[in-house]
């Protein structure tokens, strides 16, 4: 129904950015809400931040707030995650998913990318 592909990840320096995209397959893409997520080794799974299907409502996690910043453009089937002011912490594998109810929780996401690193240095 929906294949999700992460792009964007790698490494950078702590303070710097990183934009993170995801490419959606999908005649209905912009019925779902889209989440990122994040998971270090060990961890559990995070929500980064997520963006309902009409781009209305916005989530971010504390730990982010006002560093991160998510969107998505429906026309090209595409969801961004703008990563700014980036620290050791923010190290992790990144995935996108989709979710067709506005629920904060991993198992609300049906759809899941294969993930990208994301490694900030020091």
């Amino acid at each position: 129904q929906v294949q999700l592909v992460e792009s964007g990840g790698g490494l950078v320096q702590a303070g710097g950015s990183l934009r993170l995209s995801c490419a959606a397959s999908g005649r209905t893409f912009s019925s779902y809400a889209m989440g990122w997520f994040r998971q270090a080794p060990g961890l559990e799974r995070e929500l980064v931040a997520a963006i309902s299907w009409s781009g209305d409502n916005v989530y971010y996690a504390d730990s982010v707030k006002g560093r991160f910043t998510i969107s998505r453009d429906n026309a090209k089937n595409r969801v961004s995650l703008q990563m700014n002011s980036l620290k050791p912490g923010d190290t992790a594998v990144y995935y996108c998913a989709a979710a067709r109810i506005w629920v904060h929780i991993v198992r609300a996401y049906e759809y899941w990318g294969q993930g990208t690193q994301v490694t900030v240095s020091s």
